[in-house]
């Protein structure tokens, strides 16, 4: 799925304003009561603005980070469409994986135009939220097929997530992000130059030279890090692939169609 920075519809914070003047109301009431009950979904709502085309989801994560800590804000661009049709693959093919490198990170974000620093810096969207140990057990005990645990996982830590995530042990129980997870600050970075990454992707950004000197840069000065963390969203959130779409009636499924239509744009897709 291609995506692109050049608007393809018009986008501005404003765009709700007449025609669900509550909208800001009822995402702030739906994401508080999802984050009481799921806590573990805060970082991967997060990812939305890169996986999806949905009408506002800017707001939803700038929600998420006033909810958590009063973390940054900024002025949400509105009025994304959603797209006519769903496919996991082209959601597959666009969303970084828990085992990716430093490498193959930067590569994905340079296919959107988005900078190293603007990579680094959205990582810290993993500065809240959890994750399952599922993500984490070939680092802990088969590190690129070596039989052995990533030598960059700090002693300690290692010991602790062995215990949360033992060989054999249900791969589903969640861990802690970073040591401050209903948080939103620089912690995440900090917890990275001590080698206390939890996921891969994470701690990759720290040993490659590349990254690591802003992972450095984030981890000394917060501020300097939430004004790269709202740059790099507002870029992210501008993105729109170009392709037919709709507002929906109903987020979980497309507007109902005549099959004629329904057919012509799948052919354009």
């Amino acid at each position: 799925m291609g995506l692109t920075s050049a608007s393809t519809v018009p986008l501005r914070p404003g765009f709700y304003a007449e025609t669900c003047p509550e909208a800001d109301f009822i995402v702030k009431d739906v994401m508080r009561r999802n984050m009481i009950r799921e806590p573990r979904s805060a970082a991967s709502v997060m990812h939305h603005p890169f996986e999806s085309r949905t009408a506002s989801p800017s707001l939803f994560n700038m929600e998420i980070l006033q909810f958590k800590s009063g973390g940054p804000d900024w002025d949400v661009n509105l009025g994304r469409v959603d797209s006519l049709t769903a496919s996991q693959e082209d959601s597959n093919n666009i969303m970084p994986s828990p085992r990716a490198n430093a490498s193959l990170l930067m590569d994905l974000f340079e296919r959107f135009n988005l900078s190293v620093k603007d990579m680094v810096a959205l990582s810290g969207s993993h500065s809240i939220g959890q994750a399952r140990c599922f993500s984490i057990m070939f680092r802990l005990y088969n590190q690129s097929g070596s039989g052995r645990p990533d030598p960059a996982i700090e002693t300690k830590y290692r010991e602790k997530l062995d215990k949360l995530c033992p060989l054999g042990g249900d791969e589903n129980v969640t861990g802690d992000l970073d040591a401050t997870p209903a948080t939103f600050d620089n912690r995440y970075f900090k917890d990275l130059v001590a080698g206390r990454g939890f996921l891969n992707s994470d701690q990759t950004l720290y040993t490659f030279p590349e990254t690591r000197k802003y992972v450095t840069l984030f981890s000394k000065n917060q501020q300097a890090f939430f004004r790269a963390f709202v740059e790099g969203m507002i870029k992210m959130g501008d993105l729109q692939s170009g392709r037919p779409g709709e507002i929906r009636s109903n987020c979980r499924m497309a507007n109902s169609r005549p099959v004629r239509v329904l057919m012509e744009s799948q052919v354009r897709d």
